[in-house]
């Protein structure tokens, strides 16, 4: 123990240090695809980064002793070696295809993104858990094919759940088209609102009607089969008059962005912005280990739908108490349907183990009650309106007035970037942004995936956040305000996409990019390098067993691509098993392994 308190006192650094990273030294190893991640966000957050080829990820320095991080697509012999396979396996395909009707593949690198952010904070975990006063030393591991898992693990937890999807799922969903070629997303959470922006484009009520509940829910079932007369009307109207309805709903609408358009205004910032604040209170004797680097910690939790929720339930998977800070009845969400034992599968996908405590954050009597509970805690994380916070008197300011060496975490939209932003949610900052023309090949019309693609990652980058302000908390004494964002998820997916575009190349993957082959009972997708080869190939006759060994035979690589997400209980092609928790519900396995 006596070696632990002297590296915690050396780490000691003066708050000029604004980076929690700085004097320390990273040597670098593993997939190009995740790696690019890594040295990017290592670099972000002060460490000195060296690209060292193929091996392990090695950060030391600074009066830390060597953590290190392994990295890779699966287990050895899985099939899984790159972005495709990875994606085929875990889901990612089968969801993302669902507004197709077959499987389809993301046209970015999404899994390799998430293992990236995933592997910095295995890393930021280590250096606090030694920070904190436990073990010096550790390995972490991640896989893409776990990261894959996390990010279906609202879609699984579905699929494995007592009863049937609310909506049916079925091909379908926007974007809209104007009747001078504007393709446009439309977002109101009001069923109110989206009913008066369409009667005000004079739309038959009964598809108004009916277009409501899977508009509403195409969020938890990555599709929108509603009615094809609404596409209709939208084709009848001018863009201009598409966007005076929205005005008047109160609905919103945002054109879909070109990736061009998108390099032309990226201003490179950090993903997450961390500012420490005042002088905090000194360190207590903690029960940090080198697999719960956070235990002893306590974090509150005012997170609605999924950014904030995955954020803070990552935290606690990291040995972190969690309390979720719930309205009075509890979160609405806990009864979407499917439930499992009577509760949402898909709440329990990312709430499951944390308590909770209902407060009317409008209430002048429970808004002291939560800065009481503030008082005790080391995080505060939330994702609400953009200005609620300040309005209610629980910004940053505020609440570090109860508590000096709190953590304030926000998770949002756009973290003040954009003067004309919509509204801040996955599918408007996909079209403003121009993820929707990144994900699909050349030659398709721009549209943005349907899987909550960047309320995920955007739920990665903020425990990556708060990891990152927890060091810098360590090293500095004082507390810290960390933002990060939706915009910033994309930024980081897109990176190497908008260079491209920023070169004047064609960003774009090339026509049939990550499209699986069918075989005569299912599919298979070849690997990313075999993907042309294979396409010569006509294994619609075979089934998928035959394809895959002819493709084989032929020195491809490819593998079969997982359509029932149930069947993945069983697929012995993963590096983690997934298990059912108290309510039977599916759990996917923790993205990290540490040894």
């Amino acid at each position: 123990m006596a070696s632990s308190a002297t590296a915690h006192t050396a780490v000691r650094r003066p708050l000029d240090t604004a980076r929690p990273l700085d004097a320390l030294r990273c040597d670098i190893g593993g997939p190009e695809a995740v790696t690019r991640v890594v040295s990017d966000h290592l670099r972000r957050l002060g460490a000195t980064t060296r690209v060292d080829g193929p091996g392990a990820i090695t950060i030391g320095g600074g009066g830390f002793a060597p953590v290190t991080a392994r990295t890779a697509w699966g287990s050895a012999g899985s099939g899984i070696e790159d972005e495709a396979t990875a994606q085929a396996v875990t889901g990612v395909m089968a969801v993302h295809g669902r507004r197709h009707g077959t499987p389809r593949g993301l046209g970015v690198d999404c899994l390799a993104t998430a293992t990236g952010v995933l592997t910095v904070q295995g890393l930021l975990a280590g250096l606090i858990g030694q920070a904190r006063g436990g073990s010096p030393a550790h390995v972490c591991t991640t896989t893409a094919d776990r990261a894959g898992l996390l990010t279906v693990s609202q879609y699984l937890a579905a699929a494995g759940a007592d009863e049937p999807e609310a909506v049916e799922p079925a091909p379908g969903g926007p974007p809209f088209t104007s009747a001078d070629g504007v393709l446009f997303e439309l977002e109101t959470l009001d069923p109110g609102a989206w009913a008066a922006f369409w009667r005000a484009l004079e739309a038959p009520a009964d598809a108004i009607r009916a277009g409501w509940r899977p508009f509403q829910f195409r969020y938890a079932t990555a599709c929108a089969p509603f009615p094809v007369d609404l596409h209709h009307v939208t084709r009848r109207h001018t863009w201009a008059r598409i966007r005076s309805a929205a005005a008047l709903s109160g609905a919103e609408v945002c054109r879909l962005r070109t990736l061009a358009e998108r390099a032309g205004e990226d201003d490179g910032a950090d993903p997450w912005t961390l500012r420490a604040l005042g002088p905090g209170h000194p360190a207590t004797a903690t029960a940090a280990t080198a697999d719960r680097p956070l235990a002893g910690l306590t974090v509150l939790e005012a997170g609605r739908r999924i950014q904030a929720p995955l954020a803070a339930h990552l935290l606690g998977l990291l040995g972190a108490r969690v309390i979720r800070v719930e309205p009075p009845g509890g979160d609405p969400l806990r009864g979407m349907p499917p439930a499992c034992d009577g509760i949402s599968a898909r709440w329990l996908a990312l709430n499951r183990g944390k308590e909770a405590v209902e407060i009317d954050i409008k209430a002048p009597d429970d808004r002291r009650r939560l800065r009481e509970l503030v008082a005790d805690a080391d995080v505060f994380v939330h994702n609400w309106a953009p200005g609620k916070a300040a309005e209610l008197e629980l910004d940053a300011e505020h609440l570090t007035a109860v508590n000096p060496s709190l953590v304030y975490a926000y998770t949002g939209g756009w973290a003040g970037r954009l003067d004309d932003a919509p509204m801040g949610t996955d599918f408007m900052v996909q079209a403003r942004t121009a993820v929707g023309e990144a994900v699909h090949p050349a030659g398709e019309p721009p549209v943005p995936s349907l899987m909550t693609l960047l309320d995920a990652l955007g739920g990665l980058h903020g425990t990556e956040a708060v990891l990152a302000g927890l060091l810098l908390r360590e090293r500095t004494g004082h507390g810290v305000r960390v933002d990060s964002s939706l915009l910033g998820a994309a930024d980081t997916l897109l990176a190497p996409t908008l260079r491209q575009a920023a070169a004047g190349t064609d960003p774009r993957r090339p026509a049939g990019f990550r499209h699986p082959l069918r075989t005569s009972d299912g599919w298979i997708a070849p690997s990313d390098t075999s993907a042309a080869a294979a396409a010569a190939y006509d294994v619609s006759g075979m089934c998928t067993e035959d394809a895959l060994d002819q493709l084989r035979g032929h020195g491809l690589t490819a593998t079969a691509v997982t359509t029932d997400l149930s069947a993945l209980h069983h697929d012995p092609r993963l590096s983690g098993s997934i298990s059912r928790d108290a309510h039977g519900a599916p759990a996917v396995p923790d993205p990290w392994s540490f040894a």
